[in-house]
C-alpha cells in the first residue's frame, strides 16, 4: 500500500497531526516547524507527481487512470480503498498543496490554541487530498465528510463576528447536501452491477460495465448534482457560503474557498456527469438556469457589500457558478475552461482571503468605508490586492482571463438559442465584476487616508510575503503559460465525452 505515491497524500497529513499531537500548545516554534515541514513535503510531492504524470503521458501511457491501487476495506459491501488519478485529479492535488502551504504561513500567528487549530486544519487537508485520489465512491464520500466536519470548529472557535451562527448554518446546509448526495451514491451503487455481476463502488467499473436505467438516472442525477452543488455554492443553496467565509479565520477561508468548494465541481464532473450521462444530457438545462443565476446574482451581490470578506464571498459564488455552468455545457472546450476556472479561482480567492486577513489584522476592520489610502501605508499588500483584483476581473496575463475566455468560447459552441442567451447573460458578469473590483481598489487603496491611526501601520512580514508570492507566481504562471495545463488534462476528457455522447438518446 505505502509503495503507491497517492497514499502519501493522506499519510503525510496524518503524520502532520501526529507531530502536532506531540507538541506542547505553548511551543509555537515546534508547531510551526511541523506544519512547514509537512506542507513543504506535500507541495514537493504534488509537483513531482505532476511532472511524472506528464512524463508518463509523453511516453504514450494512455490508461484512463494512473498510479492506481486497490485494497479491500469491507468485503460484505465490496468497499475498497481504491486510488488513481487522471490529469484533473493531479491538478487538484497540486492546487490543494499550494494552498495548504500558503495557508500555513498565513496563519503564522494564529491565536488562541494554535496547536488545536492546526490539528483541525490538518484533518481538513486529509479529507481534501483523500477525496481527489479516490476512485471508490464510498471512500470518496468518506473523505468528503472528513473535509466538512472540521469546518464547524474551525469557524466556531477561531472565527470572527457571528461565528457560532455561521458555523452552524454552514454545517447544517452542507450536511443537508450530504444527505442528498448519499441517496444518489447509494442509488448508483445498487444499480452498478452488470447483469449477473457484482455490485461495486468503483467509478471505473461502473462507467465501463453498469447500465443504469433511464428512469433511475434522472432522479440519481438530481440527487448527486444538488448534493455536490450545495458545496459548489449553487443557487439557491449558496446562502451558507458568504456567512461562512466572512466569519472563518484566514487560512480556513483560503482552504475552504480555494479547495473545499472545488470538491463540489469535481464531484459533479466525476460522478454526476460521468456516471449518469443520459440524465446529464436531458436535465443539464435545469441546472444551467440555476448556475446562470449564481453567476449574475453573485456578481451583483458583491457590488453592494461593504465588508471585504463578504465581497469576496459573493464573488466566489459567481466564479464557482461559472465552473458548474461550464461543466453542464458537456463539451471539451467548456470543460477545459471549468478546470482552468477551478484552478484560477482557487488561487486568486486564496490570495484575496490571505490579504484580507493581513489587512484586518492591522486595521481591525473589514469595512471599506473606514479605510482608504492604504497603498501609501502598506504598498506591498496594496500591490498584491490589485493583482488579485485584476485576476478576478480577467486581466490578460493572469489566470482569470484564460479560464473565463475558455469557458465562454466553449459555452458559445452550443448553437441553440437557450444556451446562447444564458452564455450572453453569464458574460455580462465580467462587466459587473470589473465594477465591484475597481470600486474596492479605489476605496481601499487609493485616495486620502480615512483613519489617522492607520498611518502607523506596518507592511507585510516575511512569512506573509512568502504566502502571497507563492499564490501570485501560480496565478501569473497559469495566465502566461496555460498550455501545460491543457497537456495535463487532455487525456482526461475522452472517457467522459464518450460517456456523454453515448448517453444521447
Amino acid at each position: 500500500m505505502f509503495g503507491n505515491i497517492l497514499i502519501w497524500f493522506v499519510v503525510i497529513p496524518v503524520i502532520m497531526m501526529a507531530g502536532l499531537g506531540l507538541c506542547r500548545n505553548s511551543s509555537m516554534n515546534a508547531i510551526r516547524g511541523v506544519m512547514v515541514a509537512c506542507s513543504t513535503v506535500l507541495l514537493g510531492l504534488a509537483i513531482w507527481l505532476c511532472c511524472d504524470y506528464l512524463r508518463l503521458r509523453g511516453m504514450g501511457v494512455d490508461d484512463e487512470m494512473l498510479y492506481t491501487g486497490s485494497w479491500m476495506w469491507y468485503a460484505p459491501l465490496n468497499i475498497h480503498l481504491a486510488v488513481g488519478v487522471d490529469g484533473i485529479s493531479v491538478l487538484m492535488l497540486l492546487l490543494s498543496a499550494v494552498i495548504v502551504f500558503a495557508g500555513t504561513f498565513a496563519s503564522w500567528k494564529i491565536n488562541p490554541l494554535p496547536k488545536n487549530f492546526f490539528l483541525w486544519f490538518a484533518l481538513l487537508s486529509t479529507g481534501v487530498f483523500g477525496f481527489f485520489i479516490s476512485i471508490d465512491i464510498f471512500t470518496m464520500f468518506m473523505f468528503y465528510e472528513v473535509a466538512l466536519i472540521p469546518m464547524y470548529l474551525l469557524i466556531g472557535v477561531w472565527g470572527t463576528g457571528r461565528k457560532e451562527y455561521s458555523a452552524m448554518k454552514l454545517t447544517l446546509m452542507l450536511m443537508g447536501g450530504s444527505a442528498f448526495l448519499m441517496l444518489g451514491l447509494l442509488g448508483i451503487y445498487w444499480h452498478s452491477a452488470p447483469e449477473g455481476g457484482q455490485l461495486t463502488w468503483n467509478i471505473l467499473e461502473i462507467s465501463h460495465n453498469a447500465s443504469i436505467a433511464p428512469e433511475w438516472q434522472g432522479m440519481l442525477f438530481c440527487f448527486t448534482f444538488v448534493g455536490f452543488g450545495v458545496l459548489g455554492a449553487m443557487f439557491p443553496f449558496h446562502t451558507w457560503s458568504p456567512d461562512g467565509h466572512a466569519c472563518a479565520p484566514t487560512a480556513v477561508s483560503m482552504l475552504h474557498a480555494g479547495v473545499l468548494m472545488k470538491l463540489g465541481g469535481y464531484g459533479c464532473f466525476r460522478i454526476a456527469i460521468f456516471l449518469l450521462p443520459q440524465a446529464a444530457n436531458e436535465l443539464a438545462w435545469v441546472f444551467i438556469v440555476l448556475t446562470g443565476i449564481s453567476i449574475v446574482y453573485g456578481a451583483f451581490s458583491a457590488c453592494v457589500q461593504t465588508d471585504l470578506k463578504y465581497i469576496n464571498a459573493y464573488s466566489s459564488v459567481s466564479h464557482c457558478g461559472m465552473v458548474l455552468f461550464a461543466i453542464l455545457m458537456l463539451n471539451t472546450t467548456a470543460m477545459t475552461g471549468a478546470i482552468l476556472q477551478m484552478l484560477s479561482h482557487g488561487l486568486m480567492t486564496a490570495l484575496f482571503f490571505a490579504l484580507i486577513g493581513m489587512i484586518y489584522g492591522r486595521t481591525h476592520t473589514r469595512d471599506i468605508r473606514q479605510m482608504g489610502g492604504l497603498m501609501k501605508i502598506m504598498p506591498y499588500l496594496g500591490v498584491c490586492y490589485m493583482i488579485a483584483g485584476f485576476a478576478s476581473l480577467g486581466l490578460p496575463g493572469l489566470s482569470g482571463f484564460v479560464a473565463e475566455m475558455t469557458i465562454f468560447f466553449g459555452s458559445f459552441q452550443e448553437a441553440d438559442l437557450f444556451h446562447r442567451c444564458f452564455v450572453i447573460a453569464a458574460t455580462c458578469s465580467i462587466v459587473i465584476t470589473a465594477v465591484y473590483i475597481l470600486r474596492v481598489v479605489g476605496k481601499l487603496l487609493l485616495g486620502p487616508v480615512q483613519d489617522e491611526h492607520h498611518l502607523a501601520l506596518t507592511d507585510a512580514t516575511w512569512f506573509e510575503r512568502l504566502s502571497t508570492v507563492t499564490l501570485i507566481v501560480c496565478i501569473a504562471g497559469i495566465g502566461c503559460f496555460p498550455n501545460w495545463i491543457n497537456e495535463t488534462i487532455q487525456h482526461s476528457f475522452a472517457p467522459i465525452i464518450a460517456a456523454i455522447q453515448g448517453g444521447v438518446i
